[in-house]
Order: structure tokens, then C-alpha cells, then sequence
């Protein structure tokens, strides 16, 4: 079993933040050469510094992952210099929360255009690399919000469960072309995306209590699964939704 990620490349949206870093952490210290994007130049030459004093080889771009011209680019600049592309994580997201009822529409559009339409841009981007390869892992970001309802999140969770499906749909697309795509679903996590929920002790109890192992997450116990779904142990799996969460949905 071989969870080694030497010699491969890994392109990373949302990749020097929160879960999305944990994750470009985790590849780099698997051996994969990443890539990140963003919008917030200072946060992607920070984390680009942290895996190059770590040994890794990181390259950035300040980038809007709804911008398909500045995608391509960096996709096509990235496998000129690599030679390949063989993972791709789709972490960038974002969150408002509202009331049904009075949900803005431009924020509406926000949450849906960063979760879910960035996926179908880049990964419509950087599949047809993979397909030249005729090999390929995409891990997708979904959340516990792609089976479960919560107030006041109506946006994230028909983006979440969006994505979810997307996951099937793609992996059932490019099964041939030797293409792997599974998504992550993050249960609750300390990031900077959910930092204000814990600011709130009663919240954070009624969480616990959901939670069979009692604890919220840490992004670096995503790390593992990561490296797992980007690596040659998953080769048999696709389409699938893995979810770490404490137990939560088996509670």
C-alpha cells in the first residue's frame, strides 16, 4: 500500500486557509509538489514559505476561481513547469449565514458561485490534463450540510449537497479516462470559515453533544484522508463522499 505522493502534482484552490491548507500541508508532506490559488496574495506567499522551509516546492497565484481565463493560466503555466497534474483539491468556500426568508440575494449568489460553480470551472479546467495522463485524483469538499439541514444555511447546504453530487456525476464520467473523484465532508472544524460558532458556549455544547467522540475537529485530522484519497491506496475508490466528523451522522 503506497500512500506516497512523490513525483505527483497537486493543484489546490482555497489551499492557504483553514481546511484547505491542512490539506496542501498534508500532500506537500506526502511529497507532492502543490499548487495553490486564492484571492489573498500575503496568505498564499505565507503558506508557500512554511512548505518551502518544510523541503516542499509550492507555486501560487493570487486568483479568482470563478475567473476561467485566470484558471486556465495558471493551470497551463503549472503543467509546462511540472509536466503533470495528477491531483486536484477543490477547497475554496465560504459561508453566510440567514434566515431563509431573508436571505440576500447577492449573498446568495456568493456562497453558491464559490462552492459549487469554482468546481465546475476548474475542474472543467484542469480534467482535460488529466485526461492527457489518462490518470487523475479530484477530492472535492462537501460538508455534513450535504445530508443534514441546519437553520439559517441555506445557501452553504444546497452548495454542499451540490457538490456531493457533482462527485458522483464526474466520477462516473471520467471512470475510463483512469480519473478518481471523491469528496471529503468535513464535520465541525476550528477555521477561520467557523470561528464566530465558537464564540458562542452554548452552541458549541449542542455541538458536542451531536458528536459521539465529544471534541471538535482540528484541520490537521483531515490530513490523513487527503493523503489517502489522493494516493495510489484508494485506486478502487470513486464516487464516494467520505466524512469526518466525529460520528456525528451515526449518531
Amino acid at each position: 500500500m503506497n500512500f506516497s505522493l512523490k513525483g505527483k502534482t497537486a493543484f489546490i484552490t482555497g489551499g492557504s486557509r483553514g481546511l484547505g491548507k491542512a490539506i496542501t500541508m498534508a500532500l506537500s508532506e506526502a511529497g507532492a509538489t502543490v499548487a495553490i490559488v486564492s484571492r489573498t496574495e500575503s496568505e498564499l506567499k505565507k503558506t508557500a514559505e512554511e512548505i518551502e522551509e518544510n523541503g516542499g516546492t509550492c507555486h501560487y497565484s493570487a486568483v479568482d476561481v470563478q475567473n476561467r481565463e485566470e484558471i486556465e493560466k495558471f493551470a497551463k503555466e503549472l503543467f509546462e513547469k511540472t509536466g503533470s497534474i495528477d491531483i486536484l483539491v477543490n477547497a475554496a468556500g465560504i459561508n453566510r449565514r440567514h434566515s431563509f426568508l431573508e436571505f440576500p440575494e447577492d449573498e446568495w449568489d456568493q456562497v453558491i458561485n464559490t462552492n459549487l460553480r469554482s468546481v465546475y470551472i476548474v475542474s472543467q479546467v484542469v480534467i482535460p490534463y488529466m485526461q492527457k495522463q489518462q490518470y487523475g485524483k479530484v477530492i472535492n469538499i462537501a460538508s455534513l450540510t450535504s445530508e443534514l439541514g441546519f437553520p439559517n444555511m441555506a445557501a452553504y447546504a444546497a452548495s454542499k449537497g451540490a457538490v456531493s453530487q457533482l462527485t458522483k456525476v464526474l466520477a462516473v464520467e471520467f471512470a475510463n479516462d483512469g480519473i478518481l473523484v471523491n469528496a471529503i465532508g468535513p464535520g465541525y472544524f476550528k477555521t477561520e470559515l467557523t470561528m464566530s460558532l465558537f464564540e458562542d458556549e452554548e452552541k458549541v455544547a449542542w455541538m458536542k453533544s451531536r458528536i459521539p467522540l465529544k471534541r471538535i475537529g482540528v484541520p490537521d485530522e483531515l490530513k490523513g484522508t487527503a493523503v489517502f484519497l489522493a494516493s495510489s491506496a484508494s485506486d478502487y475508490i470513486t464516487g464516494q463522499t467520505i466524512y469526518v466528523d466525529g460520528g456525528w451522522l451515526i449518531s
